[in-house]
C-alpha cells in the first residue's frame, strides 16, 4: 500500500487529527493513526489499518468485499461512495499491554481475509473506568452513526477514562496543638493526582494517633500484605522537637505511599475512611443540623478525593453526592442540585436495586420539572423501577442521607 486511502473530507479531517502514538521504524518516527472499521449495508467489519503517506503498513486487511470494490492502479481497493459507509472506532482495550491499546480483531484473521462478525447494535458506547479498561470485552463499538466531531469527543473522553488514577501524598506541614489533657502534633496531608494539573487537590489534617489507629485496623485484615511496610515508631520523649517532627513527616509520607501502592489496601474501607471519614462525618452532621452552607463547603472539598479513591466502586460516593443535592436544593440552587444528582445517577448505572436509586430518581424528577427539563423520562424510569420492585412507602432522599455517618 503506497499511500493513504482517500476518505471523505469530513472523515479524513477527523482521522488525521487523532494520532495515537509515535513509533520508530527504520530509523525515523512514523505516526500511527487510529484503526477504524467500515460498516455498510452489504458488509460489516471489513478492516484496514491506515497510515500516513509514504509509510509501509505494518498490517493490511481486506477493506471491501470483492463485489463492492475494484482494484486501483496500485493494486489496492478503491473507496466506495462515502454515503454508503459510516466510520466506527474499534475498542482499544488490550489485556496484554496496559500502555498500548490493542486491536480487538486478531491480526491473523484480518490477514487471512476472513470477515469478522458484526456486533449487535446498541444505544450506548462503552465507557471503561480508570482501572477497568484492561478487563474490557474485546468487542467493537456498537454505535456507527456518530459524526466526526462526536467521535473525536468520544475518543478524548475514552483516553481520559483509561488513564489510571495515581495519588501522591505529601506531609506539607505540622503544628503543635494543645488538647484538654495533653498536647499533640497535627500533620497536614496534601493529596495530589498525578499525570495532569490537579485543581482539586485535597488537604486534610490527621494526628499521629489517627495513623496508629489505621495501622491497627489494617493489621487485622492485611497483615501479610503490609508486613514489609514500616510504621513510624512511637516515642515517649522528644515528640515535639523540630527534628522529631521533621523526621516523622518524612516517615508518614513514605508510609502512606507504601500503603497506596498495595492494590487491596488502597481499595479497602479502612484506608478510604482514614482519608475521608472525619470530614464526611462532620459534613453529614452539619446537614442534620440544617447547616447546609457549612456542610456543602466540606463536601465540595472532600468529594473529589473520595471519587479518586473509589474509582473502582463509584457507588461508594453516591451518599455524598446525594447530600450535595439536598444541600443545594434546600439553599434554593436547583441547577447545582440537579448537576450533583446527575453525577449520582451516573454512579448508579446498572444498580437499579440500590437503596438510593428510587429516592434519587424522585428528587431528580421534581428538580427537572422545576428547571423545565425532561422530567417525563425520569418519572418513567421511577415507575418502571417501582413495578419491578414493589415496596411500601420508602424514605425520601433527605431522610436517607441524614442517616449516614451517625456513628
Amino acid at each position: 500500500m503506497a499511500g493513504v486511502w482517500e476518505l471523505s473530507k469530513v472523515a479524513a479531517t477527523g482521522l488525521l487529527a487523532q494520532s495515537l502514538e509515535q513509533r520508530a521504524e527504520g530509523g525515523h518516527m512514523t505516526s500511527l493513526l487510529d484503526p477504524w472499521t467500515l460498516t455498510g449495508p452489504e458488509t460489516s467489519g471489513w478492516t484496514r489499518v491506515l497510515y500516513s503517506a509514504g509509510v509501509s503498513p505494518l498490517m493490511e486487511c481486506p477493506l471491501l468485499p470483492p463485489q463492492r470494490g475494484s482494484m486501483g492502479s496500485e493494486g489496492g481497493p478503491v473507496c466506495p461512495s462515502e454515503e454508503a459507509w459510516t466510520w466506527q472506532p474499534w475498542s482499544m482495550a488490550s489485556p496484554r499491554n496496559a500502555r498500548s491499546p490493542g486491536w480487538t480483531r486478531p491480526i491473523a484473521q484480518c490477514m487471512a481475509g476472513t470477515k469478522p462478525k458484526a456486533s449487535a447494535p446498541g444505544p450506548d458506547l462503552p465507557r471503561p473506568g480508570p482501572e477497568e479498561h484492561l478487563d474490557a470485552h474485546d468487542s467493537q463499538s456498537s454505535n456507527s452513526s456518530m459524526t466526526t466531531r462526536e467521535l473525536q469527543e468520544y475518543w478524548r473522553t475514552q483516553k481520559r477514562c483509561w488513564k489510571h488514577v495515581k495519588l501522591l501524598f505529601e506531609i506539607a506541614s505540622a503544628r503543635i496543638e494543645e488538647g484538654r489533657v495533653s498536647k499533640f502534633v497535627m500533620y497536614q496531608i496534601v493529596v495530589i493526582q498525578t499525570g495532569s494539573f490537579d485543581s482539586n487537590k485535597a488537604i486534610l489534617e490527621r494526628r499521629y494517633s489517627d495513623f496508629e489507629m489505621l495501622q491497627k485496623k489494617l493489621l487485622k485484615t492485611f497483615r501479610e500484605e503490609i508486613e514489609d511496610v514500616v510504621f513510624p515508631k512511637k516515642h515517649l520523649m522528644g515528640n515535639f522537637t523540630p527534628e522529631m517532627i521533621s523526621e516523622r513527616k518524612l516517615a508518614l509520607k513514605e508510609y502512606l505511599g507504601l500503603l497506596y501502592a498495595i492494590r487491596c489496601v488502597r481499595r479497602s474501607r479502612e484506608f478510604i475512611d482514614f482519608l475521608t471519614r472525619p470530614e464526611l462525618k462532620e459534613a453529614f452532621g452539619c446537614l442534620r443540623a440544617g447547616q447546609y452552607t457549612k456542610a456543602l463547603d466540606i463536601l465540595v472539598r472532600t468529594v473529589p478525593l473520595q471519587e479518586k479513591l473509589t474509582s473502582h466502586c463509584p457507588v461508594m460516593v453516591v451518599p455524598s453526592l446525594c447530600a450535595m443535592l439536598v444541600c443545594h436544593r434546600d439553599l434554593e440552587c436547583p441547577a447545582e442540585a440537579f448537576a450533583a444528582g446527575e453525577r449520582a445517577l451516573q454512579c448508579l448505572q446498572a444498580r437499579e436495586g440500590h437503596r438510593y436509586y428510587a429516592p434519587l430518581l424522585d428528587a431528580m424528577a421534581r428538580l427537572a420539572y422545576e428547571l423545565g427539563k425532561d422530567f417525563v423520562s425520569l418519572q418513567k424510569r421511577l415507575e418502571e423501577n417501582q413495578l419491578r420492585k414493589p415496596a411500601p412507602r420508602g424514605f425520601t432522599l433527605k431522610e436517607l442521607t441524614v442517616q449516614e455517618y451517625l456513628y
